[in-house]
């Protein structure tokens, strides 16, 4: 089949990328993360990689424990909130951060794998943002080494806009509940999030899937992501302790309470 894109397992999926590679990498939160090829590239060594992505995981799971290993140089996030090690590595000077509104991300992403160079939005108008500064890395005596440059601004009737640019990276790691052969994938829910803006930014994607289907069974009404976008598809089971679907924060209500 000349467009099989499969390959046998999570680690010959991600063993091409090399030491300071960029990815963007899907999900949000916990939820929708390419956990199985997180790990993957953890057990591979492979580090000094530049990340775009929602956020860093937690302390214990997904792409904090590329960062727990010293394996990530760079983050391009919009929230961070949840990962200790994430604010001691910044705050220490270990690891370059550039923060962006969350909106502004998604757009940035889905304008790289539109081909579309920069684009101008609202968001940021008028803060730091707008006028660089911020601190992107801290030196070992707690001053800003590497800041934010100033970015250009633009008023389009009567409302100022700034130019962001569009991000593509080298490699883009997503997770998806059914694909096929031919790299077509369906996500659950909100498991879609950044999974098919990140596939788009990546230059080459690599995405697991919990089902692996023929080509032709998905119907082409349902697909989010087509096949164009996607270079290797692996399955991986739900069994695989990689796979697992982990709680971010989970929240019970007290049992007395819910018999009151």
């Amino acid at each position: 089949m000349g467009l099989d894109k499969t390959v046998a397992d999570v680690a010959q999926a991600v063993r091409g990328i090399p030491d300071g590679a960029s990815l963007a990498v899907g999900g949000f939160g916990l939820c929708g993360i390419p956990s199985a090829l997180i790990d993957a590239l953890l057990r591979e060594g492979t580090s000094g990689l530049k990340i775009v992505s929602n956020n860093c995981g937690v302390d214990d799971w997904g792409l904090g424990l590329l960062l727990r290993a010293g394996r990530i140089a760079r983050m391009t996030s919009s929230y961070v909130g949840e990962n200790k090690e994430f604010a001691r590595q910044y705050l220490s000077g270990e690891l370059e951060v550039e923060l962006v509104p969350q909106g502004t991300l998604a757009e940035r992403l889905r304008a790289g794998g539109a081909g579309i160079p920069a684009f101008y939005t609202p968001a940021g108008a008028g803060t730091q943002i707008a006028d660089g500064g911020l601190p992107w890395r801290y030196g070992p005596d707690g001053a800003v080494a590497v800041a934010s440059p100033p970015k250009e601004s633009r008023v389009f009737d009567g409302t100022e806009y700034l130019l962001e640019e569009s991000i593509t990276t080298d490699y883009a790691l997503v997770r998806a509940t059914l694909g096929d052969r031919h790299g077509n994938l369906v996500f659950h829910s909100s498991a879609r999030n950044f999974n098919p803006l990140a596939a788009m930014a990546g230059k080459i994607t690599i995405a697991e899937v919990e089902h692996l289907v023929e080509p032709g069974e998905l119907d082409p009404d349902e697909i989010h992501l087509p096949g164009v976008y996607v270079q290797s598809v692996v399955r991986v089971h739900p069994g695989d302790p990689a796979a697992q679907r982990r709680v971010e924060r989970r929240t019970v209500r007290d049992q007395q309470e819910v018999g009151a």
